[in-house]
């Protein structure tokens, strides 16, 4: 069978298990584009703006468990895509960016789009390689797949030049299967044992795979038994969560607070992640948020199986999951909320109407730092957050979480000032016609931007606050949804947000509701 470059990197990229391509093409990626026309097998969504593409591949991959695959416009494309690659590599996901570029012998011309793109990619890629040869692109594509499955996930960047896309293609090599993650030493579970057994103040600190409900059924177990207390990371993947499910606070991310939760903690034992930091640094408050005289026991890399390594460390002290006990786990949904509209109420009334299964992405910002705490007991569902902290990921990741998971309902919890960056996205959830409930804050604000003002110790003035401020005008987002083709409702009462809640639930497709607050 005759084929080109680009024909055979789709053949590879489907070979690895690659099925969806979220993309945004111009000229250079014309016979990529074509090739995904001509090989059946590969979803391919548009986006209008980079970072969509970015962002969706971001939320599929934390749901799917595998890679999709971008296409991106060259230098400028993959740079318009960074700010969600960046929160896809800090969320551990595999995502296979393939980046169109000029035809090899094109470059030493520097046409007006060239630019250094293996050097734009490595900040965010755990693998670059710009391929050279049009038969060896399919290799390099199922190379990219593999890097990108390799625990414990990344992004991998593969450079795709014109004539390397329309030049003869070679053979699909046979995709291989990633490796298993590697398996803890047993001296490191043994310390975690002993700081158990200690008697002394001890928290399990929790991230990446550690928060599905198998790593939690076990962490929960061992501290039933050792009295321990169970903390996540302040930014997850994905928290599978809910009713009947072990419960996990977040350290708060406030510095101030997040040092409070740690107060008087002797071991912390970190499983999945890393010690705990400050997201930023503030004038005489510490970096590092554990006590100085906590001592801290890493039970299993995220790179490693922290599944097994909760498995062995149960044994050794004594736990199963049953340890845990009804009386630890959520049961009760709250009752629906009456009085005023604020972040209270809201996240009461979110609690109590998620609909079981539903997936949550959460880009609430300051509206919703207390809706963690409200949903616990809500019916069982998964929480995926800003985990890279750039924001205008909520939207893109809902799009792409829905593409991965199309019978299950898709809540995007959005603030609106982060929201606007990637609003059109929207446009994307009409057309693919996906079930997904925006539910945007418009508070009119950079809020969060406002509380650092303060945590920093400036001294704001006028010009401070109007470039945190979204208003003069106001922006509607009602409208700004219809333009995009998605229905939406404006609420500025609780009844009303309960109501459109309600609504918004029982229906399939897209849909906008905008809580005026």
């Amino acid at each position: 069978m005759t084929m080109n470059g680009a024909e055979s990197l789709v053949r590879g990229l489907l070979a690895g298990g690659v099925e969806v391509a979220f993309t945004n093409p111009g000229t250079s990626e014309m016979h990529f584009v074509a090739a995904l026309d001509r090989v059946e097998g590969m979803r391919c969504v548009l986006f209008l703006f980079e970072g969509g593409a970015t962002g969706a591949a971001d939320g599929y991959a934390r749901m799917a468990d595998k890679p999709a695959s971008t296409l991106l416009h060259l230098g400028p494309g993959l740079g318009n895509g960074l700010a969600n690659l960046h929160n896809a590599r800090r969320a551990r996901s595999p995502v296979v960016n393939i980046v169109g570029e000029h035809a090899t012998y094109h470059r030493r011309f520097d046409a007006p789009l060239t630019s250094d793109i293996e050097s734009i990619a490595r900040p965010v890629s755990a693998w670059v390689r710009t391929s050279e040869d049009s038969r060896s692109v399919a290799r390099d594509g199922l190379e990219a797949v593999a890097a990108a499955r390799a625990a414990p996930g990344g992004v991998a960047t593969l450079i795709l030049p014109a004539d390397t896309a329309w030049g003869e293609g070679g053979e699909v090599p046979t995709a291989r299967e990633p490796a298993a993650r590697a398996l803890v030493d047993e001296s490191r579970v043994a310390a975690a044992a002993a700081a158990l057994r200690s008697g002394e103040p001890t928290v399990i600190f929790l991230g990446d795979r550690a928060l599905r409900a198998p790593g939690l059924d076990l962490a929960g177990a061992i501290a039933a038994r050792s009295g321990a207390r169970l903390l996540a990371q302040v930014s997850n993947a994905r928290i599978e969560r809910g009713a009947g499910r072990v419960p996990v606070e977040r350290l708060p991310y406030p510095v101030d607070a997040a040092v409070a939760a740690l107060a008087g903690v002797k071991h912390l034992i970190v499983v999945g992640t890393t010690p705990p930091v400050a997201f930023f640094a503030y004038p005489d408050k510490p970096s590092e948020l554990a006590p100085p005289d906590c001592a801290i026991q890493v039970l299993a890399e995220p790179a490693e199986d922290q599944a097994d390594a909760l498995r062995r460390l149960a044994d050794l002290v004594g736990a199963a999951p049953a340890a845990a006990g009804p009386g630890a786990r959520p049961s009760g949904r709250p009752e629906i909320p009456v009085g005023r509209l604020d972040a209270d109420t809201i996240a009461l009334a979110l609690g109590a109407l998620l609909p079981e299964n539903a997936i949550v992405c959460d880009e609430s910002i300051s509206t919703g730092r207390n809706f963690f705490r409200a949903t616990q007991g809500a019916r069982p569902h998964d929480w995926l957050q800003l985990t890279g902290g750039a924001i205008g990921l909520g939207i893109p990741m809902a799009t792409g979480a829905a593409i991965a998971c199309p019978d299950r309902k898709v809540v995007n919890l959005q603030a609106d000032g982060s929201g606007l960056y990637t609003v059109q996205a929207l446009w994307t959830q009409a057309r693919e016609n996906l079930d997904v409930l925006t539910i945007v804050w418009a508070n009119r604000s950079y809020a969060i931007l406002k509380a650092e003002l303060a945590h920093v110790g400036a001294n704001p003035g006028r010009k401070a606050i109007d470039m945190l401020s979204l208003d003069r005008p106001a922006m509607d987002w009602v409208s700004l949804a219809a333009g995009f083709g998605v229905e939406a409702v404006r609420v500025d009462s609780l009844g009303g947000f309960v109501d459109s809640l309600r609504s918004g639930f029982a229906r399939r497709g897209p849909l906008l509701i905008e809580v005026v607050m």
